[in-house]
């Protein structure tokens, strides 16, 4: 079984943290995805960085600057993590954009993500369908979940094709509007967050956007399976350094 369903059965609320490879310094990724597990991370998502990164607000897109500068590129956090499976057990993503995988190659990218033990992929510029028709077969039979995100504003009928295709869990954005933007939730969410609720899917939620204490980790997770921080995560460590990574985990959950 893939290490994120094994986690996605267990009976908690799950914390995932993003960060981006190669910052705050390019040799910094290994020693963060680390340490997040031994603050009790449930999963991390790592961020490939790209130039046009169409869904990350200003903090995220000046992490992904940085680790471009510090010469970050697919080939060399492929690298980084080669040996990563032999001190991390938690399921791993990788969080990127569809064109440095394209430039990759497809085939060879998810042969290299099953090699090195990644779990899944977050691929916010590859329509669902697209994936459906053309590249499916080729993520399942490198054992690589991929997973879809869904907005307030997507359909019901999207969101039940979605979790159709989908055998991980579903990417819930808790707003329209791009990462880091929101400082807590109103009505407007936490309606959001019953709705897709009630929807009974069969593929469980974990929320994104928005969160960045335990205050807003609770209303996220009160209905869904866990909730993901990103951009105040990429902000302690800019402020901190990545030798106090303990002391933001102890305040989320």
């Amino acid at each position: 079984m893939n290490r994120i369903n094994q986690k996605l059965a267990e009976d908690k609320k799950l914390l995932s943290i993003y960060f981006t490879a190669g910052y705050p310094a390019l040799q910094d990724t290994v020693k963060v995805i680390q340490d997040l597990e031994k603050n009790g991370v449930d999963m991390i998502e790592i961020g490939l960085p790209f130039s046009d990164p169409l869904a990350d607000g200003p903090t995220i897109q000046e992490s992904s600057t940085a680790a471009l500068k510090n010469g970050m590129t697919t080939t060399v956090l492929f690298d980084q993590l080669k040996d990563i499976r032999k001190s991390v057990t938690i399921p791993l993503i990788i969080m990127g954009y569809f064109n440095p995988m394209m430039q990759y190659g497809i085939e060879e990218f998810c042969a290299k993500c099953q090699e090195i033990g990644i779990d899944g992929l977050i691929i916010p510029d590859l329509p669902v369908a697209v994936y459906h028709e053309y590249y499916q077969e080729t993520f399942e039979r490198y054992g690589l979940i991929n997973v879809f995100l869904i907005t307030p504003q997507t359909s019901e009928e999207r969101i039940r094709f979605i979790d159709s295709v989908s055998n991980g869990f579903i990417y819930m954005v808790s707003s329209a509007s791009v990462t880091g933007s929101t400082s807590g939730f109103g009505d407007t969410q936490e309606s959001y967050f019953d709705r897709i609720s009630n929807m009974n899917l069969k593929a469980p939620q974990i929320v994104g956007f928005g969160i960045s204490n335990n205050e807003t980790f609770s209303k996220a997770t009160k209905t869904a399976k866990g909730a993901i921080i990103g951009s105040a995560f990429i902000k302690h460590i800019t402020n901190n350094g990545i030798d106090c990574i303990g002391d933001f985990i102890r305040g989320i959950q």
